[in-house]
């Protein structure tokens, strides 16, 4: 057990004003990443059939600067962060060079967009892909817990913006942040909150939530890497899954200790997504055909490789996969929507359809499980309702309803996942935030 580390009180804040304190999660919240779940399951009734020949009604529009970052919606509130440059700089994707400006963390009234409160702190920018924030605020009652892309970690207070505790990863852990920025959305087990940090002895820390201090830390990675910690309920415990730089480890997040580890090198340190279970098998992909099948032991937490490397399976690189029976849907590296079989690693099929163009690498859209059927949103600003089954992907409809604000491979795209709550879609580029209704 560490002991406590330095917590610091930062930032500027900005209230227009005091709201109450968040009520807990309810069905219609979408409290942090993929959802009250984080299986990207919309669970809401009362979703229109089909999008509207005029276009979707926008409820309300609020303006943002930029990130990659999607929102947070419970109780009557949004949670959004930015990043803001003084005078409005932008860099190229590539260029490293440093950017000096402001994260924010935004709160905004759901009903209507209205401002609540800003806070705001100062930070130095030297990743690549400098547009903003990665990691969706993550709700929890009456406090709000972010992460932004050069690692300063916050617990606020929902009702005014207060700082409750922080931590400076790179400085506290003595690491810096990874090519891409940290990513990887911290989880909420309990009274911990689980992050990953990096730095040696601590690719992954819990803190206590309610204070910040440093319950336990545990495992070295070459970097801390950007997929976000998942627990299963598996062999008889509970387990949790990291998908390092180097290995596929299980951790018991009570302690810390680890369970098991499978040796694991992604290309450039970039695996991406959440680790999928289907059945007692784990998928788990990076960059480049860079891929693992890990059987995990029904009985005790335990595992074994079954197959890696297979090609043209699905190389996740925004968007998490979603598993439904045997089959697993993607979006690859190539920019196809993808179905492969489980646990035989059969490609099934793919299409370059979602994005609606030939694809030319690393698009986008997100998948979102909807009744029986799926919504998904690209990076050309539209959102889609399809059917993804095992025989192929059938598009029922389409509408666009963002602008597309950024940039990469020499295309214009949005890269944001939206949240859905309240039979609304809340959805974010570089310019703004918006609130469209999809009630019948």
């Amino acid at each position: 057990m560490s002991t406590l580390r330095s917590l610091r009180v930062l930032g500027l804040l900005v209230l227009i004003p005091s709201g109450e304190p968040a009520n807990s999660v309810s069905a219609d919240d979408w409290p942090q990443w993929m959802g009250p779940n984080r299986d990207n399951v919309w669970r809401e009734t009362g979703i229109i059939d089909e999008f509207p020949a005029t276009g979707l009604k926008t409820l309300w529009r609020t303006p943002l600067a930029g990130g990659y970052a999607g929102p947070a919606v419970s109780g009557g509130k949004v949670l959004v962060t930015d990043f803001q440059t003084a005078d409005d700089t932008k860099s190229d994707n590539f260029d490293h060079k440093e950017l000096n400006g402001f994260e924010r963390i935004h709160c905004l009234d759901e009903t209507n967009g209205k401002v609540l409160w800003v806070r705001e702190y100062p930070v130095k920018y030297s990743i690549s892909y400098p547009s903003g924030p990665r990691c969706t605020p993550n709700i929890d009652g009456d406090r709000v817990y972010t992460l932004g892309a050069e690692g300063n970690l916050f617990c606020l207070n929902i009702a005014d913006g207060s700082v409750v505790w922080s931590h400076d990863l790179k400085q506290d852990y003595k690491t810096k942040a990874a090519l891409w920025g940290y990513a990887a959305h911290p989880l909420i087990d309990g009274n911990n909150l689980l992050c990953l940090a990096g730095g040696a002895g601590s690719h992954i820390v819990a803190f206590d939530k309610h204070t910040g201090q440093e319950i336990w830390k545990s495992t070295t990675s070459p970097e801390q890497g950007y997929s976000p910690p998942t627990i299963f309920n598996h062999g008889g415990v509970r387990q949790l899954i990291l998908l390092r730089p180097d290995a596929v480890s299980s951790i018991d997040p009570e302690t810390g200790r680890e369970y098991w580890s499978v040796p694991y090198e992604a290309t450039n340190g970039s695996i991406i997504m959440s680790p999928v279970m289907v059945g007692d098998f784990l998928y788990a992909a990076g960059y480049s055909n860079r891929n693992m099948l890990i059987r995990m032991d029904p009985d005790k937490p335990a595992a074994a490789e079954v197959w890696r490397d297979k090609q043209n399976l699905i190389s996740p690189v925004n968007v998490q996969p979603f598993a439904e029976g045997q089959t697993l849907y993607g979006m690859d590296q190539k920019g196809l929507l993808r179905a492969i079989s489980i646990p035989d690693g059969e490609r099934l099929w793919e299409t370059p359809a979602p994005v609606g163009r030939r694809a030319a690498g690393s698009e986008t859209a997100f998948i979102v499980r909807l009744g029986d059927r799926y919504i998904l949103f690209n990076e050309l600003g539209e959102l889609l309702f399809a059917q993804l089954t095992p025989e192929g992907y059938t598009e029922l409809d389409r509408v666009k309803v963002i602008d597309q604000t950024n940039a990469a491979f020499g295309r214009d795209v949005v890269w944001s996942m939206p949240a859905f709550a309240n039979k609304h879609a809340y959805i974010r580029n570089d310019k703004e935030i918006i609130c469209v209704d999809l009630a019948k």
